[in-house]
């Protein structure tokens, strides 16, 4: 189980956090294979901490479905579900979707400023074809919106989502496309004005399109 030894160690993060971001990135960009087997004593090392918060992380990462422990026998990566991403975008959407609605009349002009930049940095990745760099932007974009509504349901359930979503974009090749910043463009005009109606249609329908692009 070959482990990266380049990773930035956060501070201010407990060891269990460390671990568990840390792994499930590993598993997100396929640095962690589906199928491969964990040793957590190799993590541990990897990670500079003991075993116990590694093994504290696998078992939440095993509630989330990232991987599966097999008591006295193994840890594993999950296997990715290519059908799975059918699943996962239609509630995600209709949660950024809600969001967006929610945002209305809380939204700052700093805010504003703030998801304009974060869609040009969008834009000049979608561009240059830095697909996987793209993506997490574009998740740093719908989080800002996330973030207005103060609604930790909705943000955790997100989150949740979120990580299996960029799995499946990564392991199936899924790509940003130019629409998603004309999209973003109207997101932020629709918060703009107050349009809540608006601003949940477009929301809905920029989360949908990649499904729509997915299955042509």
């Amino acid at each position: 189980m070959p482990i990266p030894t380049n990773h930035s160690k956060p501070v201010r993060q407990s060891a269990k956090e460390n671990a568990f971001n840390q792994i499930q990135e590993w598993i997100i960009d396929g640095t962690l294979s589906p199928g491969e087997k964990l040793n957590d004593t190799e993590l541990a090392n990897a990670l500079g901490s003991s075993r116990t918060p590694i093994r504290e992380s696998l078992q939440l990462l095993e509630v989330q479905g990232f991987v599966k422990m097999y008591p006295g026998k193994s840890t594993e990566v999950t296997e990715i579900e290519r059908e799975a991403i059918k699943d996962l975008l239609p509630p995600l959407a209709a949660l950024q979707s809600l969001s967006a609605e929610l945002a209305i009349g809380h939204i700052t002009e700093e805010q504003l400023k703030q998801l304009e930049d974060i869609n040009e940095h969008f834009a000049k990745l979608i561009h240059s074809k830095n697909a996987y760099a793209a993506l997490k932007i574009d998740e740093e974009f719908h989080q800002v919106i996330i973030e207005i509504t103060k609604n930790t349901y909705i943000k955790n359930m997100v989150k949740s989502l979120q990580a299996h979503v960029r799995r499946h974009f990564f392991h199936n090749s899924i790509i940003l496309t130019e629409r998603s910043i004309d999209e973003h463009k109207a997101i932020i005009s629709a918060l703009k004005h107050g349009d809540k109606d608006k601003a949940a249609a477009i929301m809905k329908d920029n989360w949908l399109g990649t499904l729509e692009d997915f299955q042509a």
